[in-house]
């Protein structure tokens, strides 16, 4: 399989031509190659993590393409068939198993309603939180996306995360609102958490790819 870091939050899996798209939102570049997508996860209803319009291109190119969310995100995004997907669920879809962990958002601020956010496992290799830090207990991580930077946390936060997952090699996301200089930062202090357990820390860039 191979991962291609989009823009912010989102990310494309390919395996053999058959691809998965997670969270496409408002700061990706609208996604224009989305033959051969055979799912699309949304973890939470955020607009930097899905849209409509994001929905529409890649439903225009692949129309037999299934999209997973929790109830939110179902709620949210209306003239789309979301399949509302709950924490503890499995699902099989071409080449890819699902499993959900979580449930909820991280707090932003107690002014700010805290909404539903599952994390997905992708053939129990690749692990992505969305805008939380639940980890997938009993899982060892072959590849982890940790955030970057979010008004929903701090560094040490992440941090603490990326040390509880302690995965074989992680990558950044959500980082679209740092400059580069807060990038550099945010790359130093999560590498750092990943090599204490002995993985290994990707600065990739949109576009960049990964296998695993």
């Amino acid at each position: 399989m191979r991962l291609t870091k989009l823009e912010h939050a989102a990310l494309v899996i390919d395996h053999s031509g058959d691809r998965l798209f997670i969270d496409p939102g408002k700061f990706t570049t609208p996604i224009t190659d989305a033959v051969g997508a055979v799912a699309i996860v949304i973890t939470h209803a955020h607009d930097d993590h899905w849209t409509p319009e994001q929905f529409t291109r890649i439903v225009e190119a692949s129309p037999d393409v299934r999209i997973f969310g929790p109830a939110g995100v179902a709620a949210a995004a209306t003239g789309f068939d979301v399949e509302v997907v709950n924490a503890g669920d499995e699902i099989e879809v071409g080449p890819y198993r699902l499993r959900f962990f979580g449930g909820l958002h991280a707090q932003i601020h107690e002014s700010i309603p805290i909404i539903d956010n599952l994390g997905v496992l992708v053939n129990d290799a690749l692990y992505y939180a969305g805008d939380a830090f639940t980890v997938p207990d009993g899982v060892a991580v072959d590849v982890l996306a940790a955030p970057a930077s979010a008004p929903w946390m701090k560094i040490s936060e992440a941090i603490d995360y990326v040390l509880a997952v302690a995965p074989r090699r992680a990558f950044p996301t959500h980082e679209m609102l740092l400059s580069q200089a807060g990038k550099a930062l945010s790359n130093a202090r999560l590498s750092w958490a990943v090599e204490q357990g002995g993985g290994e820390y990707l600065a990739l860039e949109p576009g960049d790819t990964l296998d695993f």
